[in-house]
């Protein structure tokens, strides 16, 4: 099977349809409508077999979460995903892995309301690179440097689930069998925040979602925005079943540098804090207030209440 072939067969209809795509897959480039008054918002990511997946992983679960994660960064900045792009390099053409493969990145972007608009194949290592392109009203785009001293930190969902789920696949942890199903969905199967980030438009100072853990990710929008923090370490939202695994120690740490919890982390000015709650309440996502914005640029805290937390921050890093 050919370059053209390959595509023709597994992914030359991947999405939901979209009016303004007018011209798609098997073209030179991709023709698309932008709505009057709106920005363009494009993010990149890739995932390499052995650095970003196991060589075993599942196919479908590969293809929903290299949606899944470009669109989270979408997201984060408030706009509406709509156009996806793919550069796939194979080492061989095995027809069962790329039907799986197609099948779980084609119901993952119909469910984000996205198309697959073009992209490339070639031959080599596995890895996968994805473009989302989606839009935001002009101007309204949330950004990691808009955040000011006072404004209060929050996070959605729960944290940490993914990271341990990680250490479960590679038999570095255990859990039981009633939240074994729970950590290993959070880690193959995780979800961006989108109808939530589009309603933080209206609230929110800055944001990003958080991939690296929250010591890891918060730091780029204290440098971004020229501003310190603090974080409440009680205050983190934990999962019962993060909880009944694993030691409260070993539960912080997932939470804190864990990674892969594709959450919104977002910072929201006192003024609009009381209507958060209601503007949040229609989308079924917990959302907890974890710390506030101080003045000390790049400064980051972290406490137990009112004592501090020590705490070193051990991420991963592609070129240590």
């Amino acid at each position: 099977m050919g370059e053209f072939e390959l595509i023709a067969s597994f992914f030359a209809d991947a999405g939901i349809a979209r009016q303004d795509v007018v011209v798609g897959v098997g073209d030179d480039g991709a023709v698309l409508q932008m709505r009057d008054g709106y920005d363009l918002v494009v993010t990149t990511d890739t995932m390499v077999c052995g650095t970003h997946f196991f060589p075993d992983v599942d196919p479908r679960a590969l293809g929903h979460k290299l949606v899944t994660v470009n669109v989270s960064d979408l997201a984060a900045m408030g706009a509406e995903p709509s156009w996806l792009s793919l550069a796939l390099t194979l080492p061989n053409v095995d027809e069962d892995w790329l039907r799986q493969f197609a099948a779980g990145l084609a119901e993952t972007a119909d469910y984000y309301n996205c198309r697959l608009v073009g992209g490339d194949t070639t031959r080599g290592p596995l890895s996968l690179t994805m473009i989302a392109k989606g839009q935001v009203p002009r101007g309204r785009a949330i950004t990691r440097s808009g955040a000011n001293v006072g404004d209060f930190i929050y996070v959605t969902g729960t944290l940490g689930d993914a990271a341990l789920g990680l250490k479960v696949c590679q038999g570095h942890a255990e859990a039981s069998k009633k939240h074994q199903a729970h950590l290993l969905q959070r880690f193959h199967f995780p979800s961006a925040r989108v109808a939530l980030g589009q309603a933080l438009r209206n609230v929110a100072s800055s944001a990003m979602d958080i991939s690296d853990g929250l010591c890891g990710d918060l730091p780029h929008i204290l440098r971004r925005s020229g501003v310190g923090a603090y974080i409440d370490v009680n205050k983190l939202p934990l999962s019962q079943a993060l909880k009944d695994s694993c030691d409260q120690s070993t539960a912080l740490k997932m939470a804190l540098s864990g990674g892969e919890d594709y959450e919104l982390l977002f910072t929201v000015p006192e003024s609009k804090r009381g209507s958060l709650d209601v503007l949040l309440s229609p989308y079924g996502v917990p959302v907890s207030c974890i710390g506030r914005i101080t003045g000390v640029a790049g400064k980051l805290e972290l406490k137990a209440g009112e004592q501090p937390f020590e705490y070193q921050h051990q991420g991963f890093n592609h070129f240590p």
